[in-house]
């Protein structure tokens, strides 16, 4: 068990809003202790980048006010084009002649200058059939994006102890509450407001990843062009907290447009990655993030892809107590929570 000088509390902070997460390890599992959302302005951040480092800041610090959180050091995670992850080869070595290599190994695989990067590396396997070459996952985190989220998380009066990706955070939150099996590929597609992520999990390890810039924003923007209204009333009518029957063909015709987009997207990634991976195949597709609250998106993206899809629970394995978490609320709200559960396992004595 844990003890508690380290514990932390998690922020997903995405271009729409910023999630929190609290937790506790008992000799149960995991307990819930914390968990909010703000939403964050339009261009507050875009791409993974942030660009209104006072407005993300300032909600930091009203979440962290509103839900009463004692705690200082917090962990958050990245994506976006800032992030590079990538399965390579190397020729065999330890781990620890790969540290000592690894920024000239990994410059051919990095855009950036590699003076520019951060980077970090798993081996996924060892040589195991005589090549003298070994599998491992590449990290590269352009630095200034990462002293972007350090740097708020600073103002906002707490500690960044770990920044993680949100790819590596969605495996953690896989761990608790949906075990894979021994030899089983799964696809994680984590629809954001405007990147979703898609990535492959094998054996508890991420082997595949994918970026594509689109999301719950594109639907909203699409609803808002095909019926000439605010993007705040398209996001409304997105969510269901508005109706209108007036609308409803319209409403349902740019839903379908941008779903079929994104299916498509999702389904040319998983064949990529299949036609690399001899003998492989992905047994089931798992959706978080509030994109894949879109009626619709799950059925049409299984037909599409002939593969078995679910809208996670990131809460389904984890202990709330009742009279402080509404169930329906957390239900409601779970696909949303991906990210900042996985986040919220983390601990600063962690790597």
């Amino acid at each position: 068990m844990f003890s508690r000088k380290k514990e932390a509390v998690a922020f997903d902070i995405g271009s729409n809003s910023i999630k929190l997460v609290q937790m506790n390890q008992t000799k149960r599992g995991w307990e819930l202790v914390k968990m909010g959302m703000a939403e964050l302005p339009p261009e507050a951040i875009v791409d993974g980048s942030i660009i209104d480092s006072m407005t993300v800041t300032n909600t930091l610090k009203d979440l962290v006010k509103e839900h009463g959180v004692k705690v200082k050091d917090a962990v958050s995670s990245l994506t976006g084009h800032s992030v590079i992850i990538k399965k390579v080869s190397f020729p065999a070595m330890t781990e620890e002649e790969l540290a000592d290599s690894i920024q000239w190994e990994a410059e051919q695989y990095i855009p950036f200058p590699i003076t520019d990067v951060n980077i970090d590396f798993q081996i996924l396997g060892a040589d195991t059939d005589g090549r003298g070459q070994m599998d491992v996952m590449l990290v590269a985190v352009k630095k200034d994006v990462i002293n972007d989220y350090t740097n708020v998380i600073k103002e906002a009066g707490l500690n960044p102890v770990v920044i993680d990706v949100d790819s590596f955070a969605l495996e953690n939150m896989m761990e608790i509450n949906y075990p894979i099996a021994p030899g089983e590929n799964i696809a994680m597609v984590n629809i954001g407001a405007s990147i979703t992520s898609i990535s492959v999990i094998f054996g508890g390890l991420t082997i595949f990843t994918r970026s594509i810039p689109m999301g719950g924003n594109q639907f909203t923007e699409e609803i808002q062009r095909q019926l000439s209204i605010s993007f705040r009333d398209a996001e409304d009518l997105k969510s269901g907290r508005k109706h209108s029957a007036e609308h409803s063909g319209d409403l349902a015709g740019a839903m379908d447009s941008v779903a079929t987009n994104l299916t498509f997207e999702v389904k040319r990634s998983l064949d990529f990655f299949l036609g690399g991976a001899q003998g492989s195949y992905v047994s089931k597709i798992y959706l978080s993030g509030g994109g894949s609250k879109v009626a619709g998106l799950q059925n049409m993206m299984q037909e599409k892809t002939s593969i078995p899809v679910e809208v996670i629970n990131p809460f389904k394995s984890i202990e709330a107590n009742q009279k402080q978490f509404d169930s329906e609320r957390l239900k409601d709200a779970a696909p949303f929570f991906g990210v900042a559960v996985g986040l919220a396992t983390r601990r600063f004595a962690d790597r």
